[in-house]
């Protein structure tokens, strides 16, 4: 029994077509807008701007103090932007789609996504060590390259990607527009969940939320790779010998074994081997009719009386054997016989 993950993947021998999005024109446009978007904010947080007052103004303002009813379910809430346990969900998910669709795309897209997160979003983090505002040190500073990693925020970021690839990967418009909207409400609500709880600033969750549209919005670049590294797998589990194993008869158990027998090229019985083997074959024994199974009946002074002497004995169907030659048919004169003793 074939216990590979593969086993599955064997049962088609071709996955179905499920055509990826293009990098149309549109989403171009779309890219290069949120492009600026990014390096807008970006500069606007260099320069200490009017968005670094902003800032400083929400989280003087503490919102975790203002409505501290809904601090539980917001503290469980923002679980959906941790990288762990929605990258978990999602890849079991995305398993078993590749599983029912015969094709490792959804897993390798989002190995692509969550790669292409981590080296952006992190980069940018390390690069520009921003502090958060429970370590902030000084009003209005945009505390940068003080050793922090929280700009961009991660949460958001993440949750804009982990939830945004279900939409990507629908297969039907209609899913994708019902997914998009699922993951956007998911994502705005981690993003603003962070600003409640105090540990991002604002202008960390408007760069979160654009730079994982960034990566959406640029996945279809990624396609052509995620397609040769899917052909790549798949050789190399040819060359591992872990496809399919060659088809093989199935055998009954307790059946007869059967011998295939020599046969000539025409595939039938010249007739002369057939009346040579019919005068070399030994006659057919009769039947005893005692039921004894056809043991032979001991000797006697007298041929013991056969009450079926005078029919034909039956030749068994398909039989190259003669009738007994010393048997009359039936209708026929029986021959005399010798009285003993007379």
């Amino acid at each position: 029994m074939r216990t590979d993950i593969f086993a599955r993947l064997d049962r088609e021998p071709e996955p179905p077509k499920i055509e990826p999005p293009r990098m149309s024109r549109h989403r171009i446009a779309l890219f290069g807008g949120t492009l600026a978007f990014y390096l807008a904010i970006v500069v606007a947080v260099l320069v200490s701007s009017w968005l670094v007052t902003l800032d400083w103004k929400v989280m003087l303002f503490r919102p975790y103090q203002q409505w501290p009813e809904i601090h539980a379910f917001l503290d469980y809430y923002v679980v959906l932007g941790q990288r762990g346990p929605t990258a978990t969900m999602v890849a079991c998910w995305l398993g078993w789609r590749s599983w029912r669709q015969h094709t490792l795309r959804p897993l390798l897209t989002l190995g692509a996504a969550l790669l292409l997160l981590n080296v952006t979003v992190g980069a940018v983090k390390i690069g520009l060590g921003r502090l958060g505002p429970h370590y902030a040190t000084q009003i209005g500073s945009a505390e940068l390259f003080a050793g922090g990693d929280i700009f961009p925020s991660g949460h958001t970021a993440n949750a804009v990607v982990t939830w945004g690839i279900l939409a990507y990967l629908a297969t039907t418009p209609r899913a994708r527009r019902y997914l998009s909207a699922m993951s956007a409400i998911v994502s705005l609500g981690v993003g603003l969940t962070t600003v409640y709880l105090g540990t991002h600033w604002l202008s960390d969750v408007l760069l979160g939320w654009t730079a994982g549209l960034l990566i959406m919005l640029g996945l279809p670049w990624v396609e052509p790779l995620i397609t040769r590294a899917e052909a790549w797998i798949f050789a190399q589990r040819e060359i591992l010998g872990l496809g399919r194993p060659a088809p093989s008869a199935p055998v009954a158990v307790g059946g007869p074994l059967t011998v295939p027998l020599p046969q000539q090229d025409s595939g039938e019985v010249p007739a002369q081997n057939l009346a040579r083997t019919t005068a070399q074959s030994p006659p057919l024994e009769p039947v005893a009719a005692n039921g004894t199974g056809g043991r032979p009946r001991p000797h006697t002074s007298h041929p013991p009386h056969l009450v079926r002497s005078e029919r034909t004995p039956v030749t068994p169907a398909g039989s190259r054997r003669p009738p007994h030659a010393d048997r009359t048919p039936r209708g026929g004169t029986a021959p005399a016989r010798p009285v003993a003793g007379g």
